[in-house]
């Protein structure tokens, strides 16, 4: 069973980074494409940057375009969310997920709180 570890949330004043990471183990086939999402209280989940595993083609939300990186590491099946220039609007829960063909997600990880204070 495929299992995804987000790690690196907290909290952090405005104008400020973080690193988020996603552990992936258990896999038994290529992952097609991760993704990192976020849930702020009484929001949607939002899609807000994604990866594709072989090709690393990247997508970013109009959101954090310019402000996030997302990165992988294929050798440790790890992927990474540079936040930079963090705003009180990016508070939320940051989940990661992946997927083994294009359509919906197959895993989610548990999530991890980012707050930004003003």
């Amino acid at each position: 069973q495929v299992q995804l570890v987000e790690s690196g949330g907290g909290l952090v004043q405005a104008g400020g980074s973080l690193r988020l990471s996603c552990a992936a183990s258990g896999r038994t086939s290529t992952v097609y494409a991760m993704a990192w999402f976020r849930q702020a209280p009484g929001k949607e989940r939002e899609s807000i940057a994604s990866i594709t595993w072989t090709g690393g083609n990247t997508y970013y939300a109009a959101s954090v375009k310019g402000r996030f990186t997302i990165s992988r590491d294929n050798a440790k099946n790890t992927m990474y969310l540079q936040m930079n220039s963090l705003k009180p609007e990016d508070t939320a829960v940051y989940f990661c997920g992946e997927k083994y063909a294009s359509g919906n997600f197959d895993y989610w990880g548990q999530g991890t709180q980012v707050t930004v204070s003003s």
